[in-house]
């Protein structure tokens, strides 16, 4: 399910505060300046460090 569009404009990554992008494919909610991939869970998106995965060939975020 997609994010409401309002929200996705306003959204930024908790890391590095830079704004994210949505990836249709894996529903997922990317910050390319950290390298992280955050969950869209019923159509909410969980923006913990916790919750996200590293993408490919990026070092570990700490």
């Amino acid at each position: 399910m997609l994010p409401d569009p309002w929200l996705l404009e306003r959204l930024v990554c908790p890391v590095t505060r830079t704004p994210l992008r949505h990836d249709r494919q894996t529903n997922e909610l990317i910050s390319d300046e950290a390298g992280l991939a955050f969950p869209i869970r019923d159509g909410v998106p969980v923006l913990l460090v916790e919750e996200a995965r590293m993408l490919d060939g990026r070092p570990d975020a700490g």
